[in-house]
């Protein structure tokens, strides 16, 4: 199986990557602790993590 590219360092974290291969589903109390407390939305997605790490493009709220 030929390995994904990833668009950027860290992309393997950030929750637009963790959503799409259904995470929040297959993992949810995981997810859930991602986004506990969210203090950083991404301002590509807008999705809200608690830490910047999970974001692509952080900003804090």
């Amino acid at each position: 199986m030929a390995k994904t590219e990833m668009p950027h360092l860290g992309h393997d974290k950030h929750l637009c990557y963790l959503n799409n291969l259904g995470f929040q589903i297959s993992n949810p109390e995981e997810y859930k602790e991602l986004v506990r407390d969210g203090k950083h939305m991404c301002k590509i997605c807008g999705r809200v993590a608690a830490s910047e790490k999970n974001l692509c493009k952080p900003v804090d709220l």
